[in-house]
């Protein structure tokens, strides 16, 4: 995979870059296609942005679009303009949040969704509009669910279960739509888990099935299918390699290295990981929470 660092200096909009990544960043990959459709995306955003430089919104679908194409922290110098401009506004504390975990900034991540928490606080949520909109393109998330689904991520990937248990829960109390729901109960099952928990994670379990509605998280609800049903997979490696591509293969085979592991196979479950940070999904929250467990398997 081809891996850069972003330098700092000024960029198109004429932001000066205001942090360093915490890590060598991995650039994404693309079909041609694709990175035509997000360059030409990201020119649209840009010219909005560069009609009225204030504009809340057009600062955050400039560094939105910045960020698909892989310039992370172009993205959240963006961002950094915008809540120097509004520093009211939780969705631009939200966005930054999302692209320090990204480059690891974990610790960064966690102000900023401390922030935008305290800024949501008794106000009504409101959907947020997909960049990368779904089959149906009906989106799925909310301000607020993701603020507090990223900010558990964060604590989770930190090790700070107890904290991130907390945000889970209060992300799964606004989780209106299937596909919302499984998204974090996957995250908050693994944190009971890791708080030996067992008794909650089962009743938590029992609320899922496979007549739930979803859109677009069908790897999320397949791994709580598994924790479920205690499914028996023979040769692990070998089904996620014929099963999973792309981003499938991390978010899935992230609940499957999980699996092994509360089934006392950590050899097994160090090899799906391992097969996780060989692919080309650097950006991906299966493929951050990856790397963490292997360097606790170590």
């Amino acid at each position: 995979m081809k891996q850069f660092i972003f330098f700092i200096g000024i960029i198109s909009a004429g932001f000066i870059a205001a942090a360093q990544p915490c890590v060598t960043i991995t650039a994404p990959q693309f079909s041609e296609n694709t990175r035509k459709d997000f360059e030409q995306k990201l020119a649209t955003a840009k010219t909005d942005y560069e009609k009225d430089t204030n504009n809340a919104d057009a600062i955050i679908w400039y560094g939105r679009r910045m960020a698909y194409l892989g310039n992370y922290m172009q993205a959240i110098d963006i961002f950094t303009k915008g809540i120097s401009l509004h520093p009211g506004d939780a969705r631009l504390y939200r966005h930054r949040g999302h692209r320090y975990i990204t480059v690891r900034c974990f610790d960064k991540a966690i102000i900023d969704f401390k922030k935008a928490s305290q800024l949501i606080k008794g106000k009504p949520d409101e959907v947020e509009p997909d960049g990368l909109p779904n089959a149906k393109n009906i989106p799925t998330g909310t301000l607020q669910s993701n603020i507090w689904y990223h900010l558990g991520l964060a604590y989770f990937i930190k090790g700070k279960y107890k904290k991130a248990l907390k945000a889970y829960n209060e992300c799964l109390n606004i989780s209106k739509n299937d596909d919302m729901y499984v998204a974090t109960a996957n995250w908050l099952y693994l944190t009971l888990r890791k708080l030996n928990k067992t008794n909650e994670a089962a009743t938590l379990l029992a609320t899922v099935n496979d007549k739930m509605e979803i859109i677009e998280n069908n790897d999320y609800l397949e791994i709580l299918l598994l924790y479920k049903n205690e499914t028996d997979i023979t040769d692990p490696v070998q089904f996620l390699q014929k099963e999973k591509q792309g981003l499938g293969l991390s978010s899935f085979g992230y609940g499957l290295g999980n699996y092994l592991l509360l089934k006392g196979k950590p050899d097994m479950a160090r090899k799906i990981f391992q097969l996780i940070i060989e692919s080309n999904q650097w950006a991906s929250f299966g493929y951050i929470t990856a790397e963490t467990e292997i360097k606790s398997l170590k």
